[in-house]
Parts: structure tokens; C-alpha cells; sequence
């Protein structure tokens, strides 16, 4: 009864029209701006190390735009660059990359729009500057109503749905490699994030700024090395990867329904871009211009997608170990290695093993154990927002609102715990859900907001070509 109710929310919130909006919007956006996501790529790098601002008495208020931007990828970085991508492989095909691809390069555009507003509607609170889509959609849009219901969503996907998803991975690797139980998995999780998350935004920006780059760089650095051995196999990849997302391979191309499907599910699943949750750190971050923060967060989807996501893609094409199933039906339609079969994330520790065997299952366990702490981290403080913005005007209800965040705090550790124990098909449904509700109200909102947004943009490009006081800190 409980997987047949969440496959029936899934399939309503994931319909055909929420795709159309998440990629029509990034088009949209990606043309108001005149292509920002490649016209202002260098001042993307640029705008990573802004000096942050200070307050009237020196101090430093907010995060860094650094660490505003490792906070954000490592929310992104997550069992989707893993796991999610060979997920999207075995049900939709090579051809899923290339809409991955796509909804990355439009998506960097989304992230710019929603970053930037939430710079422009952020506010101040006892613990730094907080915001994201609840204050845009509050403030801009005139409508309180749909700000709290943001937020309420936003405790659900970010609290409890999508937690549970990252632990699934990590516990699914652990148990492969090292055959660990999947509750200790999901104990000894729980344990790290408590250490951290009461810290709060300084501490896990601290965190994130240290563990992100040195695990995203890690990562990478063996993915090279994988497609490095089998670059003879890399063409036929490339081209099957542009086939298959037309339906024009004679293997896999029954499925081009679900090959669109999967590679955006996944692609935004992965890049977070429209759903809210880069916006929300991105209000936290103390620059000197918004649209200096929007272009920082555009540049982190290309880091998650374009880089990391391909990065494990091609490696899992190119070594051949991977299976395609017919979603509809369950069919095996490719079996490249049939012996896996819907273990998905053993596809990336296939991959690995075939130039060095019997590394492919420790590494990618750590990584995951990597990958799933920062990431859990990272939905920790977007739900915390969440619950700092239902509170916002109400000084005097300091006390009701720490102890929801107290409350918060345990039901997110719980649903990690949860995650591990459950099947990895139902896990993966419940996080689809929790993107979609949030991605549904925030990309509308992004659409009636998005002016605001191009005349920030603006705004900062004359101040540059000015020599203005924000080139400063260009």
C-alpha cells in the first residue's frame, strides 16, 4: 500500500507538464539574459572569491560567497552524481546524459534568477542573513500564504524525503562493499551530522568549504583515471549517448519517453537548480551586489552536472558496465553486466574495479560517505531556513521557534536512519516527489519574478563596464 501511494504521488507530481516548465523556464531565462551562463563564465569564477560584506560595526554578518557556493554544491553533490546518474543510465539509457546536459546548461541560468532574488529579499536574523524562494515569494509576489506553504514543502522535501534518499546510497554502498549492516550506516551518519548541525550556518559553511572541494576534486581525479584507460571507447560513447537521446538507437530506442524523463528527473535532481535549495543558501552569503551571488551559484550547477555527472557517466559508458531496463515492463533490454542487475550503484563501482580491481567498492563507498554527509548538511540548513522564515516579524516567538528547529534537527537525523532501511526504488520515489513540490511553486514564481532579476543584472554589468564601485571586489 505504501510504495502504490507513493508511485501515485510521484506519477502526479512528475507529470509531463512539470518537465515542460523546468526546461521551457531555463530557456526562457536563459534568453532574458542574453546567455549569462556563457557571456559572464570568467566573472562566474571571478564572483566565487568576492570579498564578503560587513556590518555597520565591522563585523561579518553573512557567509562568504566561497562558502555560500560550497554550501550549495555540496547539496548538490550527492548520491545523485552517483547513483543518480546510473540510475538514469539503466532506465533511460546512454541517451539520458544528454538531457542532463541540457537541463544543466539551462538550469545554470534557473540558478542565476532564483540566486540573485534571494539576495534581493534576503533578511537579517540573530544567526546571519537568511532567505531564498519563501522571502521572494512572500515579499515579491505579495503573497505570504504561498511563502509559508514554500516553506512547509521545502521541511518536507528537504527534512525528511530527500535525507532518506542519500542515506539509501550511501547504505547500499557500504553494505556492497563491506557488507555493514544498514542500520550502523544509518547510526553512524546520524552521529556526524549531529556533531556538525548544531553548529549552525557558520559551522557548516566551515565544513563545506573544506570537504567539498577536496572530495569533488578526489572524485574526479579517479574518474579520469577510468576514461583515461578506456579512451579508445570514448567516441562510440559520445555518439551513442547523442542517438540515444533522440531515440535513434536500434538497442535502446523503444524507450525515448523515458530517457527524456530520467536524464531531467535526474539532471535536476542532481543541480537542484529551480527546486530552491541553492537560492535559500545562497540568501545567507554577504556580497556586495545580488546578481554577484547569482552568478556564482549558476557557475556550481556546471561544477554538479556538467563536470561531476559526466565525469561518472562516461566512466560507467565507457568500462560497459551497466544494464538498460524497460521501466514500463522491467526488461532487461541491455545487459552489459547482468549479474549486477538493478544494483544500480554498483555500476559506478563496476566501473572502477575494471582498471582497478577490487578498488571499485571502497572508493565509491567513501566517496559516498563524502558525497551523503555534505549534502544531508546542506538540506539540514535549508530546512532550518525553512523554519526561521515562518517565524520572520515575530521576535517574540524566539523561544517556539528554537524549539522547532530542535525538533527538526531529530526528525531529519531519524529519516537518515530511515532511509537506509528501506527499498532503494521506493527511496528514489519519495525524493522525486520532494523535488518536484518545491520546483513546481518556486519555478512559477521564478517566472513572474525573473525582471527583477535581469535588472540586477543589468545593473552590475554597467557598474562593471562604469568602473564602478563594485568592480572592487571583481
Amino acid at each position: 500500500m505504501f510504495e502504490r501511494i507513493v508511485a501515485t504521488l510521484n506519477n502526479i507530481v512528475w507529470s509531463p507538464a512539470l518537465v515542460v516548465l523546468l526546461v521551457g523556464a531555463g530557456l526562457y531565462f536563459t534568453l532574458r539574459t542574453r546567455f549569462v551562463q556563457v557571456r559572464r563564465f570568467g566573472l562566474m569564477i571571478r564572483s566565487l572569491f568576492a570579498n564578503s560584506e560587513k556590518a555597520a560595526d565591522g563585523s561579518k554578518h553573512g557567509i562568504s560567497s566561497f562558502e555560500a557556493f560550497c554550501v550549495a554544491l555540496s547539496g548538490r553533490v550527492g548520491t545523485g552524481n552517483i547513483v543518480g546518474v546510473a540510475t538514469a543510465i539503466a532506465l533511460g539509457g546512454p541517451g539520458a546524459v544528454f538531457w542532463m546536459w541540457i537541463i544543466a546548461f539551462f538550469g545554470a541560468s534557473t540558478a542565476f534568477v532564483e540566486s540573485t532574488l534571494a539576495q534581493q529579499y534576503k533578511f537579517h536574523h540573530a544567526s546571519g542573513y537568511r532567505g531564498g524562494p519563501a522571502s521572494y515569494i512572500a515579499k515579491g509576489l505579495n503573497a505570504p500564504w504561498l511563502g509559508v506553504l514554500f516553506s512547509i514543502l521545502c521541511l518536507l522535501g528537504y527534512g525528511t524525503l530527500l535525507p532518506s534518499v542519500q542515506a539509501n546510497g550511501m547504505a547500499g554502498a557500504l553494505h556492497n562493499t563491506f557488507h555493514l549492516p544498514n542500520l550502523i550506516s544509518g547510526l553512524g551518519l546520524a552521529f556526524l551530522l549531529g556533531l556538525v548541525i548544531i553548529g549552525g550556518i557558520k559551522s557548516i559553511a566551515r565544513v563545506a568549504s573544506i570537504v567539498t572541494p577536496f572530495m569533488a576534486l578526489g572524485y574526479l581525479i579517479l574518474t579520469v583515471i577510468v576514461i583515461a584507460q578506456h579512451l579508445d571507447a570514448v567516441p562510440g560513447v559520445l555518439k551513442a549517448i547523442v542517438t540515444g537521446a533522440f531515440g535513434m538507437d536500434s538497442v535502446v530506442g523503444g524507450i525515448l519517453g523515458s530517457t527524456i524523463m530520467m536524464g531531467v528527473k535526474r539532471g535536476i535532481f542532481s543541480n537542484e537548480a529551480g527546486q530552491g535549495g541553492g537560492a535559500i543558501v545562497s540568501a545567507s552569503a554577504a556580497v556586495s551586489h545580488p546578481a554577484k551571488q547569482g552568478l556564482a551559484q549558476a557557475f556550481s550547477v556546471y561544477v554538479d552536472t556538467l563536470l561531476i555527472c559526466t565525469a561518472t557517466a562516461l566512466m560507467i559508458l565507457c568500462s560497459g558496465s551497466y544494464n538498460v531496463f524497460d521501466a514500463a515492463s522491467g526488461e532487461m533490454i541491455y545487459a552489459g553486466v547482468p549479474a549486477l542487475g538493478e544494483n544500480y550503484v554498483g555500476f559506478t563501482q563496476a566501473a572502477v574495479d575494471s582498471v582497478l580491481p577490487g578498488f571499485g567498492g571502497t572508493f565509491v563507498s567513501i566517496a559516498l560517505v563524502f558525497f551523503v554527509f555534505t549534502t544531508v548538511m546542506a538540506y539540514y540548513f535549508y530546512g532550518e531556513t525553512s523554519i526561521i522564515s515562518l517565524f520572520e516579524g515575530h521576535p517574540e516567538r524566539k523561544k517556539t521557534e528554537q524549539a522547532c528547529i530542535w525538533v527538526f534537527r531529530f526528525v531529519l537525523l531519524g529519516m537518515a536512519i530511515f532511509g537506509t532501511l528501506r527499498e532503494a526504488g521506493v527511496i528514489w520515489q519519495l525524493g522525486d516527489v520532494g523535488v518536484g513540490l518545491t520546483a513546481w511553486i518556486n519555478v512559477i514564481a521564478l517566472l513572474i519574478l525573473c525582471p527583477q532579476a535581469i535588472r540586477a543584472l543589468r545593473e552590475y554589468e554597467q557598474s562593471i563596464r562604469g568602473k564602478t564601485s563594485f568592480t572592487k571586489n571583481d
